[in-house]
């Protein structure tokens, strides 16, 4: 597949400004993204089942990937839940269509989301991972709001070989993603 436009940006301005930015000496050190992972949570999923197969079938859409249905580890009987029970859908994302869905992501699927100021940089774990919500997912528009039976959000994780929270905010804000300002 050919290189996208996102990665092209990052070999050639990302990396050069990262190593002047962090004083690395080789250009291994440079932190890099290595996968976003998407996961969407179906709690109505207990009561029907078509709800897996619709979170599903959107998650596909919106990445160009199949995504995968995940399933309950233990029966909790207050929820009606039990052991081994399709309760979300997943998809990880890597290499071109890594680059290609977060290049959607930023320039198409954001700047739809009402009010939008910008996304919070509260979302960083401490090893240089970023997790970011998403309320509707209608903000795609891969996605016909005729079809959609009920709104969902779902959560992006980005993650990378940054060490830091620094270093992963640095990448990332380089690699396009709009933060609100500090």
């Amino acid at each position: 597949m050919a290189t996208t436009r996102l990665k092209e940006k990052y070999l050639k301005n990302v990396v050069p400004a990262l190593m002047e930015q962090f004083k690395y000496k080789s250009v291994m050190q440079v932190p890099r993204l290595l996968k976003i992972a998407i996961n969407r949570g179906v709690g109505e999923a207990v009561g029907d089942k078509k709800m897996i197969d619709t979170a599903i079938e959107e998650l596909g859409l919106i990445t160009g990937q199949r995504a995968v249905a995940t399933r309950s580890r233990k029966a909790i009987s207050n929820f009606k839940l039990r052991e081994d029970m399709a309760i979300g859908a997943k998809v990880t994302l890597r290499g071109s269509y890594m680059f290609e869905f977060l290049d959607r992501l930023t320039t198409v699927s954001l700047p739809r989301v009402r009010d939008f100021k910008g996304i919070n940089d509260k979302g960083f774990d401490g090893r240089g991972n970023y997790t970011l919500g998403i309320r509707e997912q209608i903000i795609f528009p891969e996605i016909s709001i005729d079809k959609v039976k009920q709104i969902s959000g779902f959560d992006i994780t980005f993650v990378t070989t940054a060490q830091t929270d620094e270093e992963s905010y640095a990448l990332l804000k380089a690699l396009g993603l709009p933060f609100r300002q500090r």
